[in-house]
């Protein structure tokens, strides 16, 4: 058999730089993450191809994308022209409408003005030196009378009627006797009907919440003697030949009085939790008073030398961690407050049991910037109460603890929903009348929220109250959008789970940010949005598939993108839009200031939405419950509607336990078997060594 010998040994070639890969040799650099070793062959083989394949999925993934985008700039969307313009000599800084969407009221560089929303046409002005008017809130008193509350740009705020086409002031309210010492107003809103008012204050680095009573009814008494007077004279004035005029109003300051105003409450921040000088429970409960109210975590038996013990071994613990984070010198700033007003209802007693007039809030909600607590405050005490002196420094009636800070917060319009969201991303739909979270959950992004608006349709009965505020086994809709540019709609029913649909993708580019956020009150299945680069958008909230956008004419932007002045009046289903006309480079180095003008967008003129208006679902309107007992049948007529989702869910929960403890007996079988087999072995083994024993005794 003929053998092949090889003639001279195989040689092995000596490394070398150019033979050696590049990708292998600097894959450390290219990824930080490969500093180990590479896997052996043939799993690196594997891992290379799986990566490719990822890699390749990946690249038709971001092609497909941009097709997509392509194909929808393709689809020019129809762009809106505004079907009115108000001329307004100035700048317009906020917006206002009336309850009854009869006028339109405008906050301008030097006071007020008031436009009929029917012809578009200026019909009174209030006028003050050196008043810009930056904030703005208007409320009906009754028939043809409005209350307003604004702040100018030197943060003060004033109360101010309008009737007969005439605006009068009625007081300033936070009116300094000495400038140096001035308390700055940082927010002034009125409840719905104009009974109470909260002004927002701050001061010597401090802020605090004052709550005013207003004699709604001896006002009306008093405005309807004044505007007979006026007609009168009027009159008087036509037969003898004197023209009236054809210009707006322009009425004097302080040429009204009425009756005093009432401040009913002074509520300053939670004071921080430090140590105490309590040593027994039985102290603690007398500190307590009624022991009514928990979750403030003001009262407590900790020390001041158990907090600095604490603070000690957090400190060792997470030494690591907390050297990497860069430690951030801010500000010392007031805490920040936000209320709104709450109408009577729920199954508390304190709550429900306030006697008053039908719309007439009886509580205020309030939370401060950095605090995780939702307080609530009655306006109106219990008649045991009556004689009682008011409390310098009211104590809050109810306490809603949350998991993480509040960052914001939204309140439906019947005041049964509120919606909170908290920072990480975190967001709480509480039912107020039940004193329950109706959802909680975490939106799928890491950016914190910064906007929370209810969904709801501007429906409302003869009692002046939401129609859909006491519907059984109801449905809320939350637009939520966070500070990344992401927004999404929550919607939660009792009982089901909590779906989110997002409307739009983070953004990297800032310029694209949204700006403003808002829901269409008159059809919620649409949302409006304003960005930073001056574009407005329609969309639909069901699908996020834009709609249309809105143009301006070609001589003029909208002004201040990044804080547009605009207002959603959803009486006369209307959008108005401050913009401003263009100015060349050369009128810019001038400083010249550029015209303002506001453009009417109206909704009713516009055919697509005939068919939102086909698939907008009719609000029925319901009865306000004024009793306890009513509320308590229509909370048990709510169980019983519900009876089969909660039996559904119970049943589900009994298989998940049934399957959870065959689960657990299967292991613990599986344990007595393996014990059993193991003990089996050892006395085998144990009796076969004792016989190999008594052999080796046999043999010796």
């Amino acid at each position: 058999m003929p053998v092949y010998m090889r003639k001279s040994l195989l040689q092995i070639p000596s490394p070398s730089e150019e033979a050696c890969s590049v990708d292998e040799e600097e894959a450390f650099l290219k990824d930080p993450e490969q500093i180990q070793d590479e896997l052996p062959q043939p799993f690196r083989m594997i891992s290379k191809l799986i990566n490719t394949l990822i890699d390749d999925a990946w690249s038709t993934i971001q092609n497909r994308t941009q097709i997509k985008l392509a194909q929808q700039l393709k689809k020019q969307s129809p762009v809106l022209e505004a079907t009115g313009q108000i001329q307004i000599s100035g700048k317009t800084n906020c917006l206002a409408s009336s309850d009854d969407g009869e006028y339109v009221f405008a906050g301008v560089s030097k006071g007020l003005c008031v436009f009929s929303a029917l012809t578009n046409l200026a019909v009174s002005a209030w006028e003050e030196e050196d008043v810009e008017v930056t904030s703005l809130c208007v409320t009906c008193l009754g028939g043809q009378m409005y209350l307003i509350a604004t702040v100018d740009d030197m943060g003060i705020a004033r109360l101010l009627v309008y009737f007969s086409n005439f605006i009068t002031l009625i007081k300033v309210i936070n009116e300094p006797e000495d400038i140096s010492r001035r308390n700055l107003c940082t927010k002034f809103e009125l409840s719905r009907g104009g009974d109470f008012a909260g002004v927002m204050l701050e001061g010597n680095g401090e802020s605090w919440l004052e709550v005013y009573r207003f004699p709604k009814d001896s006002w009306l008494r008093e405005l309807e003697l004044t505007q007979t007077t006026s007609q009168k004279q009027q009159t008087a004035d036509s037969q003898d030949g004197v023209l009236t005029e054809t210009v707006p109003h322009i009425s004097s300051v302080g040429d009204l009085k009425l009756s005093p105003s009432v401040i009913i409450m002074k509520i300053k921040p939670p004071k921080s939790i430090s140590g105490t000088s309590l040593k027994s429970p039985f102290e603690v409960l007398q500190k307590t008073e009624d022991g009514n109210v928990i979750g403030s975590g003001q009262n407590h038996m900790i020390s001041s030398r158990q907090w600095e013990e604490q603070e000690t071994i957090f400190q060792s613990v997470y030494k690591k961690y907390l050297d990497t984070v860069e430690s951030k010198k801010t500000e010392d700033k007031p805490c920040e407050g936000t209320f709104d007003f709450l109408l009577p209802g729920g199954l508390l007693p304190m709550f429900g049991e306030v006697k008053g007039p039908t719309g007439v809030p009886v509580a205020i909600s309030l939370w401060w910037s950095g605090n995780h607590d939702l307080l609530k405050y009655l306006l109106v005490r219990p008649t045991k109460d009556k004689n009682d002196k008011t409390e310098v420094e009211p104590k809050p009636d109810v306490v809603w603890p949350n998991a993480r800070p509040i960052l914001c917060s939204a309140v439906s319009r019947c005041t049964k929903y509120i919606a909170l969201g908290l920072t990480e991303g975190l967001l709480t739909v509480w039912d107020a009348y039940l004193g329950l979270p109706l959802s909680v959950l975490s939106i799928p992004r890491d950016s914190d929220i910064r906007h929370v608006q209810f969904m709801e349709p501007h429906t409302v009965n003869k009692d002046n109250v939401t129609c859909s505020t006491f519907q059984v086994n109801p449905k809320t809709q939350v637009l939520v959008s966070c500070k990344d540019g992401a927004s999404h709609v929550v919607v939660s029913v009792r009982g089901r789970d909590t779906t989110v649909t997002r409307l739009t993708e983070r953004s990297e580019d800032q310029s694209s940010l949204p700006s403003a956020i808002q829901s269409i009150p008159f059809q919620p299945n649409l949302v409006l949005f304003m960005s930073r680069n001056g574009t407005i958008a329609l969309m639909d909230s069901t699908d996020g598939a834009l709609i249309c956008n809105f143009g301006l004419p070609a001589l003029h932007a909208l002004a201040t993108p990044w804080d547009p002045v605009f207002l959603l009046d959803p009486e006369r289903q209307s959008l108005f839009i401050r913009g401003d006309k263009k100015l060349s480079p050369d009128e810019l180095l001038e400083g010249k200031e550029a015209a303002s003008s506001l453009f009417i967008f109206n909704f009713n003129q516009f055919s697509f939405m005939e068919s939102y208006r086909d698939t907008q679902t009719s609000v029925q309107a319901a009865k306000h419950p004024g009793t306890w007992e009513e509320r308590c049948e229509l909370y048990l007529q709510d169980r019983l509607h519900s009876l089969g989702d909660r039996n559904k869910a119970m049943a589900e929960c009994w298989n998940q336990l049934q399957q959870h403890a065959a689960s657990v007996r299967q292991r613990q079988e599986k344990h007595l078997n393996r014990t059993a087999v193991t003990q089996r072995s050892q006395i085998q083994s144990t009796r076969v060594k004792q016989g190999a024993k008594a052999c080796i005794k046999v043999i010796q």
